[in-house]
C-alpha cells in the first residue's frame, strides 16, 4: 500500500477532500470507481434472476422469459421487493434496539434527557402515567408490541402517528401494514421462487413496507432517541476533517444507533477515563462523528460538548478521516461502515470494535452491546482504545487537513427546534411561502454515492440549483455530510440563494440549507410536512414540497423512497433503481403512482434539468393552493 494511486479517483463536490484523497498512498473507494466502471447491463435493469438452480436467467428481447416462465415484470419486481424488504428490515432493527434501550433504561431508572419528548409520545399513544419511568417503559412497550405483531394484525400506532388524510388513503388502497417485522418476513417470502408473479401486487407490498419503515424506523426512532439522548438544539458547530484534534485519543463512530453509545459517552469524560488518557500522554478522549450516527450526535451536540469534537464526514469520507492518522479506534454498530476501511485500519494500526453483530467487520473485534453489562463494556472499550493509542501514536505519521470544512455550520435542526425558532408556530414559514418569499421546500435526503457524477456531486449541484430558485432545502442523511462540508449550511451560503430566499436567510441569520441530521431524520421532515399540512387543512400531496434522494445508495434508501411515495410526494432520483427492464414497474412508479398515492418517481442525473422539473412541480402545487 505504498504506491501512489494519484488521479485514479472519482470527482468530488468537496474539492479539498478530492485533492487529499488523490495524494494518499493507499487505495480508497474513490480509486475503485474507475475499476468498476463496466456495469452488468442485466443487473442495471433488474432482469437477472438467480433464485433457483435453473438460473441465473437473463431476460433479453430474444429470450423474454426465464426457464420457469417468469417475465421481466415478475423478475424486476421480485428483485425490487426483496431489496425494499431488506432495507425496511434494517430500519426495524434500529427502532427495535432503540425501544429496548429505552425500556431497559426506564427499568433501572436511568437518565432520560428528553422528558418533554416522552410526554409528547405518551400523549400520542394515549398513555396516562404520572411516573416518568413507568411512562417510558409503556411507550417502549407500545412500539415493541407493534413491531412483534403478526402480519395479519394491523399495527396500532400507525393511525396515532400517521397523518389522518394519509391513513385514510392507505386504508382505501389496502396498504395498512401489520406487524413490521412480519411485513419484512412476508416481503421476503412473497418474492421467492415460483410464488408471486403480479408486479402491481408486489409493488403495493413495497408501499406497505414503506409505511412501516417510515412510521417506526424513521419517525419513532427519532422521538425515542430524543427521550434518551436529549432534544436537538440549534447551534453553530465545526464540520469536516478540521475537527480532528491529535492531542486527544480519537474514536471514530459509524452506524445509526446512537443509543448504544449513551454509557460510553459519559464514561469517556469521567475523571477516571481522563486520568488514563493523561497517563499515556493524551488530553482525554474525543468522539469523531462519521456517517449517520455522527450526524445524530452532531444534532444533539449541545448535550455532549465535552466529548464530541464534531462531524467529520459521510460514508465516503470515512477512509480519508482514517488516513489522517489521528484516529485511534473505530466503533461501528450498523451500516455505512465501508469494508474499504478495513485495510486502512490494518495499515495504520487502528483498532476496530463492532458493537452489533449485524455489523461485524472481517478484521474487527466483536463486543456486542449488552445493556446489563454496559458499564463493564465501556471500561473494556476504553482500555482497548488506550492500548491502540499507545501502540500507534508516534509511529503512524499524521496527515491532517486543518483547513477542511468550516467552523460554523448550523446544526441541531429538528421539527421542535425549528418551530421554536419561528416563535412556536409554523405560521411564519407558511406566510413566507404564501407570499412567495420562499417558493417551496425541497427535502434533499439519503445517501452519498460515487457514481452520480462523483462523490456528492449531483447532490451539491442540485442543492445549489434549488436554493438559487428561492426553494429552501431541508436535508437528512449522508447527503447532509457532503453538503455541510461544502459550506452550504453556513449563514454565508445565503449569497448563493435566489434574491428572495437570500433576503429571508439574512434577516433570520440562517443558511438556505437546514440540516436535520441522519437519514433517520427523514422522519423529522415528515413531521414538519404533516404539521404544515394540518395547519393549512390540506393533504401532503397538495404541499409545494418535493423530495430528492439524488445519490441514493443502499436498500434502506429504497425503503425510504417507498415511504415518500406512500406520503404522496414527488421523489427525484439521480440514478434509477434496478427496475428499468420492466415497463410495468416503470409506468407504475413514474405515472400510475400519482393516481394511487399522489406521489411519483422522477429519474434525472442532470442537476439543472432536475431542478427545472422540481421547480415546475412546486409551481403547480402553488397554483393548486391559489398562492
Amino acid at each position: 500500500m505504498n504506491q501512489c494511486y494519484g488521479c485514479n479517483t472519482c470527482k468530488s463536490a468537496d474539492k479539498p477532500l478530492e485533492g487529499f484523497i488523490q495524494s494518499l498512498p493507499m487505495e480508497t473507494s474513490h480509486h475503485r470507481v474507475e475499476k468498476q466502471s463496466t456495469k452488468c447491463g442485466f443487473g442495471l435493469q433488474g432482469v437477472c434472476c438467480r433464485l433457483c438452480a435453473n438460473g441465473p436467467c437473463r431476460i433479453t428481447p430474444s429470450s423474454p422469459r426465464g426457464i420457469c416462465g417468469a417475465n421481466a415484470d415478475t423478475i424486476v419486481t421480485r428483485n425490487f421487493l426483496r431489496a425494499v424488504a431488506a432495507g425496511s428490515g434494517c430500519y426495524i432493527h434500529i427502532v427495535e434496539n432503540t425501544a429496548l434501550n429505552l425500556k431497559n433504561t426506564a427499568k433501572i431508572k436511568g437518565e432520560l434527557k428528553g422528558i418533554a419528548s416522552l410526554d409528547h409520545l405518551a400523549d400520542i399513544f394515549g398513555i396516562k402515567e404520572d411516573d416518568v419511568y413507568a411512562k417510558a417503559e409503556k411507550v417502549a412497550d407500545a412500539v415493541l408490541g407493534d413491531l412483534y405483531k403478526p402480519e395479519y394484525v394491523p399495527m396500532e400506532l400507525v393511525e396515532k402517528v400517521g397523518y389522518a388524510p394519509r391513513v385514510k388513503r392507505w386504508k382505501e388502497l389496502g396498504i395498512m401494514p401489520g406487524g413490521a417485522k412480519s411485513e419484512v418476513f412476508k416481503g421476503v417470502v412473497k418474492c421467492s421462487t415460483n410464488l408471486n408473479s403480479d408486479p402491481v401486487d408486489m409493488l403495493l407490498d413495497c408501499l406497505k413496507l414503506g409505511i412501516s419503515t417510515g412510521v417506526y424506523g424513521l419517525t419513532l426512532t427519532n422521538l425515542l432517541n430524543d427521550v434518551l439522548l436529549g432534544q436537538p438544539e440549534l447551534r453553530m458547530a465545526p464540520v469536516g476533517l478540521r475537527i480532528i484534534n491529535p492531542d486527544y485519543i480519537n474514536i471514530m463512530i459509524t452506524g445509526h444507533q446512537h443509543t448504544i453509545f449513551v454509557d460510553l459517552q459519559e464514561r469517556l469524560i469521567s475523571k477516571e477515563a481522563i486520568a488514563k488518557a493523561n497517563a499515556v500522554g493524551a488530553k482525554g478522549f474525543k468522539l469523531v462523528g462519521c456517517t449517520c450516527v455522527g450526524q445524530d450526535l452532531q444534532l444533539r451536540g449541545a448535550h455532549y460538548t465535552e466529548v464530541f469534537d464534531g462531524h467529520a464526514g459521510n460514508n465516503y469520507t470515512s477512509e480519508a478521516i482514517l488516513a489522517t492518522g489521528a484516529i485511534d479506534a473505530v466503533l461501528s454498530e450498523f451500516n455505512c461502515t465501508l469494508p474499504g476501511i478495513e485495510p486502512i485500519c490494518d495499515e495504520l494500526n487502528i483498532k476496530q470494535i463492532c458493537l452489533d453483530d449485524v455489523a461485524k467487520k472481517a478484521n474487527a473485534e466483536l463486543l456486542k452491546f449488552d445493556f446489563e453489562n454496559r458499564e463493564e463494556q465501556s471500561d473494556i472499550i476504553i482500555d482497548k482504545v488506550i492500548e491502540s493509542y499507545k501502540v500507534r501514536r508516534g509511529i503512524v505519521p499524521l496527515n491532517l487537513m486543518k483547513e477542511h470544512g468550516n467552523d460554523h455550520s448550523l446544526t441541531g435542526v429538528s421539527e421542535g427546534s425549528l418551530k421554536a425558532f419561528l416563535g412556536g408556530s409554523w405560521k411564519p414559514l407558511i406566510d413566507l411561502i404564501v407570499a412567495g418569499e420562499i417558493k417551496g421546500i425541497a427535502g434533499v435526503v439519503g445517501c452519498s454515492n460515487l457514481t452520480a457524477g462523483g462523490h456528492d456531486v449531483l447532490t451539491v449541484d442540485l442543492t445549489k440549483e434549488l436554493i438559487a430558485r428561492d426553494i429552501i432545502v431541508l436535508t437528512a442523511g449522508c447527503s447532509s455530510g457532503g453538503i455541510e462540508n461544502c459550506g452550504l449550511m453556513t449563514p454565508e451560503a445565503a449569497e448563493l440563494a435566489g434574491p428572495k430566499l437570500k433576503a429571508v436567510c439574512k434577516k433570520l441569520g440562517i443558511p438556505p440549507v437546514l440540516n436535520f441530521g441522519p437519514c433517520l431524520a427523514i422522519g423529522r421532515l415528515e413531521i414538519v410536512a404533516t404539521q404544515i399540512a394540518a395547519e393549512l387543512g390540506v393533504d401532503l400531496p397538495q404541499l409545494p414540497l418535493v423530495l430528492s434522494a439524488a445519490q441514493w445508495l443502499e436498500e434502506q434508501a429504497l425503503a425510504d423512497g417507498c415511504f415518500g411515495l406512500s406520503l404522496g410526494l414527488p421523489l427525484h432520483l439521480g440514478l434509477p433503481p434496478f427496475i428499468t427492464g420492466s415497463k410495468t414497474v416503470v409506468k407504475v412508479l413514474t405515472q400510475d403512482m400519482k393516481e394511487l398515492t399522489g406521489g411519483q418517481v422522477i429519474i434525472n442525473s442532470d442537476a439543472i434539468e432536475s431542478a427545472n422539473i422540481l421547480e415546475q412541480i412546486i409551481m403547480e402545487k402553488r397554483i393548486g393552493l391559489n398562492i
